[in-house]
């Protein structure tokens, strides 16, 4: 479409007629990310009406909501492999500006960090006290627990800021972190939580402290504190839950990308944000 057909289109935004209008925006919407800065300098213009305005500012919601669904259906096309590039489609959704560059470096410069102090010698509990020290202690992240329900704990580039996210963000930060590092460490999709399993990379049959083919779980909600079968026996026991073999196994990236969204949508029915809400669901639908 040519420059002036998008003018003429421009134009047409705020025309009284609603049925004209629902053809306008159809095509508006068709047009997709290219269209954007074109609306936005619209938007900005002098002399726009309320109408207008409104009407601009729901296009644009809806192009970079459509944007971030079709990197997520992308994303799962392709196997799902890169977290990163999952959690970073979520962020999407509410930083359409979101500078992904500097996420990466910040994850680079934790991991730079936590490298530094770790060597081949050390066994997978010492590894863990070190990441932890590192991630906790020197760089300061915690849990939430204020805010818990807040939804900026579900964007991993607010969290990478605030050092404060929930159980599953922490642990989807430390589990990105740790394959940086090449530490076998993998999320556990528990109910009402979120864990990390330390795999057994060795063939060394589990303990009783562990599960098969995991030597322990990590609590990234908790200072990194290190759990046992027991410990999440005796969680699903207070939740009058079976001990069901997925609650101690590791679950996949896609699992991970849709409780994130999953959160998120329960965040925005908290705040009572129907709007939110929907938009949610509608991204989960990719998944």
């Amino acid at each position: 479409m040519s420059d002036t057909e998008i003018q003429a289109l421009i134009t047409l935004i705020d025309d009284p007629d609603e049925g004209i209008y629902v053809q306008v925006r159809e095509r508006i919407i068709s047009l997709g990310g290219p269209v954007v800065p074109v609306l936005e300098h619209a938007w900005e213009a002098q002399g726009q009406g309320d109408l207008f305005r409104n009407r601009v500012e729901d296009l644009l919601h809806t192009i970079h909501l459509d944007i971030t669904y079709n990197r997520l259906i992308t994303w799962r096309q392709g196997g799902a492999e890169d977290l990163l590039e999952g959690a970073m489609a979520v962020c999407r959704y509410r930083y359409a500006e979101l500078d992904e560059q500097r996420v990466r470096a910040r994850l680079s410069a934790l991991r730079q960090d936590i490298w530094l102090e770790l060597n081949d010698n050390l066994t997978a509990f010492e590894k863990v006290r070190v990441f932890n020290h590192i991630f906790y202690q020197v760089h300061g992240f915690k849990g939430n627990k204020r805010n818990y329900h807040a939804p900026q704990n579900s964007y991993i580039n607010e969290v990478l800021e605030s050092r404060k996210g929930n159980p599953l963000s922490l642990a989807l930060i430390y589990q990105l972190l740790a394959e940086e590092l090449e530490l076998p460490l993998r999320g556990v999709n528990l109910p009402n939580h979120f864990v990390l399993a330390y795999m057994d990379e060795t063939g060394v049959a589990a303990s009783e402290f562990g599960h098969a083919g995991v030597l322990f779980y990590v609590n990234a909600f908790s200072q990194g504190d290190i759990l046992g079968r027991s410990e999440i026996d005796e969680f699903l026991s207070k939740l009058d839950l079976p001990a069901d073999d997925s609650f101690y196994q590791p679950c996949t990236n896609l699992d991970i990308i849709r409780r994130l969204l999953n959160n998120l949508l329960n965040s925005y029915e908290k705040l009572n944000d129907p709007d939110r809400v929907e938009d949610l669901k509608y991204l989960l639908s990719a998944l």
